[in-house]
C-alpha cells in the first residue's frame, strides 16, 4: 500500500490526531481553542447550498405542549412550574442523509426536533429517532456524513463507503444495531418515539445540577416497515411521510408523544458505570427509570411550506433558565455547529423569522446584517453598557458552575469505552422475527461490499454477540472461522 500524505488543516499545518477532539479531561467539555474542529465544522455547514447539508427533507407542524408532571425540584424552568402549563410547538421530522428529493422511506434515522415557544424565550430539543448515534467526537462528523453522502466520483450513494467508515469506527455499532433493526424505517412519522440522545442539565433554583435524557413516546404505538414494504412505497410515493402527517392532522387525527426524563444527579456522573455523556450509549432504565413531564400533541398544518419547515431553525443551545447543556463533546460542538448553518443557509437574521421567533418580548444588540426586515430597533443605541436604558444583563438568570477536570489534550476516546455490551444487548432484546429481519437487512446491505470490510464489521457484530455475528456471515457466505 503508498504511504499516505499527511493530513493537514486549509492552511496547510499538519494535523496530529483527526480522531479526538480537544477537551478539558477525557470526558470533555470540548474547548473551543480547538481551531481544527471549528474549522472542520465551518467548512461543513457551507458545503451545500440552499438545502440543509442533513436533514434536508423534511416535514412539519405545530401543535400544543401539556405539562403533566412535576419535575420542578429539578429546574426552575417557569414552564415546569406547575402541572397543566403548556405553551405552542413548532416539530420538525426529517431524514438525515437524504436530499430535498429522496424517498421518505429510506433507512436512516429520522430526526425529530421540538421548538417550544415558552414565555422565557425558544427551547429547541433537536433530537433523532434513536436514543444514540454513530459517533461519540464531534471531529469525527463532517467525516461521517460525508461516509454517507455520494462518492465523489461516481455521484452515487456507496455502500462501500458506509460500511469502510463503519467498520473503521466500531463505536458506531449500537446505532447500526438499531438502524438495520426493524425499527429503522418507521410506517409513518406517527408511529416512532423521539430522543434528545444527547445528555443536557436541570437546574433549579438552589443551583443545584441534574443530568438529563428526554424522551418522546409516541401514542399512537411503534409501527415500523420491511425493506421490501419501505421500496414498493418508494416507487409509488417519495412523499409518503410527509403526506401522512399532512393528513392526518387535516382531517383531526392529531398525533401525541407523552414526554418522559431520566434523571442523574450531579455527582452520581463521576462514578457511573458508563460515561453519561456518550452519545453512543443509552442509560439503562433499570437505573435510570421513566419519570412523566407532560403531552406534545400535533394540531395544525403549516399555511406555506418554504416559510414555515424549511426556514425552521432549531438549535440546542436555545435553552430557557434552569435547562443548560452537559459535557457531551458532540453536543459541545453543535452548540456552535447549528446557529452558524443558519445563518450561511438562512442568513444572519434568521431567527427573527416568523417561524424561529419568540412568543415573548426580545431585547439585544445584533443590528444591521443581511435580510434585515424589520425596523433594524430604529434609533436605540447598539452598544451596552449605555446610559440610554437600553437592555441590561440580570444575575439571577445565571446558571450555576459546571464542574470539569483535567489536562487540555486530544484523548482517544476509544481508551476505557465498551463498544459491544449494549449493541449485543439490544441484539439479545430482539425477537427471532426482529434477529431475522436485522440479519436480512445487514445482508443486503453488505453484499455489495469488498470481502476485507465486510470481515472487519462482521468482527464487530461478533463481539457483540456471537449469534449476531455468525447470523450475517452465514448470509453473505463467509466463512466464520475467518471472523473469529
Amino acid at each position: 500500500m503508498n504511504k499516505c500524505p499527511v493530513m493537514t488543516t486549509a492552511a496547510g499545518t499538519p494535523v496530529g490526531d483527526n480522531q479526538n477532539s480537544l477537551t478539558a479531561g477525557p470526558r470533555g467539555p470540548v474547548l473551543m481553542a480547538d481551531y481544527q474542529l471549528m474549522e472542520k465544522m465551518a467548512h461543513f455547514n457551507r458545503e451545500r447550498t440552499p438545502e440543509r447539508v442533513v436533514h434536508a427533507k423534511g416535514a412539519g407542524a405545530y401543535g400544543k405542549f401539556t405539562v403533566t408532571g412535576d419535575i420542578s425540584r429539578y429546574t426552575r424552568a417557569k414552564i415546569f412550574a406547575t402541572a397543566g402549563n403548556s405553551c405552542e410547538t413548532f416539530v420538525r421530522f426529517s431524514t438525515v442523509a437524504g436530499e430535498l428529493g429522496s424517498p421518505d422511506t429510506a433507512r436512516d434515522p429520522r430526526g425529530f426536533s421540538v421548538k417550544f415557544y415558552t414565555e422565557e424565550g425558544n427551547w429547541d430539543m433537536v433530537g433523532n429517532n434513536t436514543p444514540v448515534f454513530f459517533i461519540r467526537d464531534p471531529l469525527k462528523f463532517s467525516d461521517f456524513i460525508h461516509s454517507q453522502k455520494r462518492n465523489p466520483q461516481t455521484g452515487m450513494r456507496d455502500n462501500t463507503m458506509q460500511w469502510d467508515y463503519w467498520s473503521l469506527s466500531p463505536e458506531s455499532l449500537h446505532q447500526v444495531t438499531t438502524l438495520f433493526s426493524d425499527r429503522g424505517i418507521p410506517a409513518t412519522l406517527r408511529n416512532m418515539h423521539g430522543f434528545s440522545s444527547h445528555t443536557f442539565s436541570l437546574w433549579n433554583e438552589n443551583g443545584e445540577r441534574y443530568w438529563v435524557k428526554w424522551h418522546f413516546i409516541t401514542l399512537q404505538g411503534i409501527k415500523t416497515l420491511t425493506q421490501a414494504e419501505a421500496n414498493k412505497i418508494a416507487g409509488e410515493d417519495l412523499d409518503y411521510h410527509r403526506r401522512d402527517l399532512f393528513t392526518a392532522i387535516e382531517r383531526g387525527d392529531f398525533p401525541q408523544w407523552r414526554v418522559m426524563v431520566q434523571i442523574m444527579p450531579e455527582r452520581e456522573a463521576e462514578t457511573y458505570a458508563i460515561n453519561p455523556f456518550d452519545l453512543t450509549k443509552v442509560w439503562p432504565h433499570k437505573d435510570y427509570p421513566l419519570i412523566e413531564v407532560g403531552v406534545l400533541e400535533l394540531n395544525r398544518n403549516p399555511q406555506n411550506y418554504f416559510a414555515e419547515v424549511e426556514q425552521a431553525a432549531f438549535e440546542p443551545g436555545n435553552m430557557p433558565p434552569g435547562m443548560s447543556a452537559s459535557p457531551d463533546k458532540v453536543l459541545q460542538a453543535r452548540l456552535l455547529s447549528y446557529p452558524d448553518a443558519h445563518r450561511y443557509r438562512i442568513g444572519v437574521n434568521y431567527a427573527a423569522l416568523e417561524v424561529n421567533k419568540p412568543r415573548c418580548p426580545v431585547h439585544h444588540y445584533h443590528r444591521d446584517g443581511q435580510t434585515r426586515f424589520d425596523g433594524n430597533a430604529g434609533s436605540a443605541v447598539n452598544y451596552q453598557p449605555n446610559s440610554f436604558d437600553g437592555p441590561v444583563e440580570d444575575h439571577k438568570y445565571k446558571e450555576p458552575p459546571l464542574r470539569i477536570s483535567g489536562d487540555a489534550d486530544r484523548y482517544d476516546h476509544r481508551i476505557g469505552n465498551d463498544d459491544y455490551t449494549q449493541a449485543g444487548n439490544l441484539f439479545r432484546l430482539m425477537s427471532a422475527d426482529q434477529k431475522r429481519q436485522l440479519t436480512d437487512n445487514l445482508v443486503g446491505a453488505l453484499r455489495s461490499v469488498p470481502k476485507f470490510i465486510q470481515v472487519r464489521q462482521l468482527k464487530h457484530f461478533y463481539k457483540a454477540d456471537p449469534e449476531y455475528g455468525k447470523g450475517v456471515a452465514v448470509g453473505l457466505g463467509v466463512d466464520v472461522q475467518e471472523v473469529v
